[in-house]
């Protein structure tokens, strides 16, 4: 195999860097770090780290998550690739940004507190380095993008919910307040949701029953081609 080819053509570093939303029962969050090296050192970033020579972006994205949260089986999604010529001060930079969703209540705090990272409401995100809040802006939009069609939106809440609870997901996620009825009435048609015989009394003397998302039941909307929201 001739390989020179390869060899003639300048060596470039690849990066991911990760969005992490959260959502802590009122406002989505991304989580942030303080940076722990040059250039910009001390500054809100995104987590994030090189490409190792034997894992591919995924594999990358899927090792800085862990090395953040403690946790596994986390939701993400490839976003976008940002290669500006200048978007790193220290050299020729190519990123692959990934969004991720989690439960914030699942988050390890000790691994918070060593990465000084701290959570962020989205409308009121930090200054960031390099071009790190258009990474964010565009996780933002992609999110709410796809939770039209797909009940990605679930991964950011505990495993049993109440509707209120949802809906304010849901309001988060669009910036926008949604009708309560027509919100209820429209989820429970989708018939993908199951009632518990327990109610969240914390927030109201009559309480709300708390729900599970069932996941074999949404496989067979989807693929019948019914939309989520």
């Amino acid at each position: 195999m001739d390989i020179g080819k390869y060899k003639s053509h300048d060596r470039i570093l690849v990066a991911v860097d990760c969005i992490i939303f959260g959502f802590d029962g009122q406002h989505l969050q991304a989580l942030l770090i303080k940076r722990g090296f040059e250039p910009e050192k001390g500054k809100w970033s995104l987590m994030g780290g090189f490409v190792n020579q034997d894992e591919s972006t995924d594999d990358a994205a899927i090792r800085i998550l862990n090395q953040l949260t403690g946790m596994d089986n986390i939701y993400m999604e490839q976003l976008y690739c940002f290669s500006d010529v200048n978007r790193d001060l220290a050299g020729r930079v190519i990123s692959i940004a990934y969004f991720a969703l989690i439960n914030i209540a699942d988050y390890n705090e000790q691994l918070q507190s060593e990465h000084e990272a701290r959570w962020f409401p989205l409308d009121k995100i930090p200054a960031l380095v390099f071009d790190h809040k258009e990474m964010v802006a565009t996780a933002k939009a992609r999110l709410q993008a796809k939770v039209t069609n797909h009940p990605i939106g679930f991964e950011l809440l505990p495993e049993k919910f109440t509707l209120p609870q949802l809906q304010n997901l849901y309001e988060a996620i669009y910036e926008s307040e949604l009708d309560k009825r027509n919100f209820t009435k429209k989820i429970l048609a989708l018939g993908i949701l199951n009632k518990l015989d327990e109610k969240e009394k914390a927030s109201s003397k009559k309480g709300a029953f708390y729900y599970v998302f069932d996941k074999n039941k949404y496989r067979k909307l989807h693929s019948e081609g019914v939309k989520f929201i």
